[in-house]
Parts: C-alpha cells; structure tokens; sequence
C-alpha cells in the first residue's frame, strides 16, 4: 500500500475509535502509561493541526506553541473532526517530493507521512484500549506499517520514542507482532 492510501485508511483507523469516545471517558488511562484518554486525543489533534503548517514549509519556530494546550476541550469529535479535516485536506494537496521541518531537523514529506501514519494506526489501538472498544486493526495497514518500520526500529528506539519491544511469539499474529515492535503489550 502506497502512503496516501495508508495515512487515510490510518486516519480512518483513529477516527473510529474517536467517534466511540464519550466525555466521562477523558480521565480514563490509556496504554500509554503517562496519557490519559484525553492527553492521547490531545496529542492527535495537535499533530493533526500542525500538518498544514509543516507541508506548507513552515518551522517549528514559526509555528511556535500555538497548538498548545487543552485542543480537546469538552467536545472530543468535535475538536477531532476539525483537526482531521484540516489535516486530510493538507495531505490531499500536497507534493510527497518536498521536505518538512520536525523536532529532529528536517525530513522528506513521505518520510513525514509515514510517520504520521505509524502514530495514527498505534495510537487508534491506544485509544481504543483506553475506551474499551475494539482494538482490531485493519490488516493491511497493519501490515504495511510494520513492513515501513520494521528495517527503522532501532534508530526510532534509540531516539526514544517508543518503549523497548515486548517478547512476542514468533506465530503471533501480524498486530500483535507490530504493537510488540513499538513496545506496546498486545
């Protein structure tokens, strides 16, 4: 699967889970040990409103901390469905051929997507586990993400953003295989 398709079917992948999210559910913990529901829903929000910024050409410091803070308030669809507007219409517009400005310096714009993409689909299973919904992810996007970032592992760990892998089976099934590669227990 091509990026485009796999950032949407990811998106589409969050957005579920999003959609079955309640307001009495924000303070609830989520797989990532340090987040709660709401400051997981947070951390995708804000993401997705950078993405116009950073395919535009901006820098981080142009950008600045006008995405910080509270973006979930007490409407989490809501504040998601704008978010993620704003993002799709972004990544539908936009050449893969540039280069984007992050944290680390910066990045070809698919380098960019694909991770964008990883952080969606991980972090629907997040999600989901947080609401107690279905954590199923579609299986060809399972597939593709950890067939991305298989080969990349250990420069991502050594930057700390995931937590060590977890010991899975080698007859796991394909997510239990990814969710254990980004340090997470299936």
């Amino acid at each position: 699967m091509e990026l485009l398709p796999a950032h949407r079917l990811a998106m589409r992948e969050f957005d579920q889970r999003v959609q079955r999210t309640d307001v009495d559910q924000l303070d609830d913990p989520t797989p990532c040990s340090e987040w709660s529901v709401r400051d997981l829903l947070n951390h995708l929000i804000s993401e997705q409103l950078w993405v116009p910024w950073l395919l535009e050409g901006h820098s981080l410091e142009e950008v600045g901390d006008r995405f910080d803070g509270d973006q979930v308030g007490e409407a989490p669809r809501a504040a998601w469905e704008e978010a993620s507007g704003i993002a799709r219409s972004a990544w539908d517009n936009v050449s893969l051929d540039g280069r984007v400005h992050v944290t680390g310096g910066t990045v070809p714009t698919e380098e960019y997507g694909w991770q964008m993409t990883m952080d969606l689909a991980v972090h629907a299973w997040d999600l989901a586990r947080g609401i107690q919904a279905d954590a199923t992810l579609d299986p060809e996007l399972v597939e593709t993400v950890h067939a991305v970032f298989e080969p990349q592992m250990d420069a991502i760990r050594g930057a700390g953003i995931f937590a060590p892998p977890e010991p899975v089976a080698e007859s796991a099934d394909p997510q239990s295989k990814l969710l254990a590669m980004l340090g997470r227990q299936p």
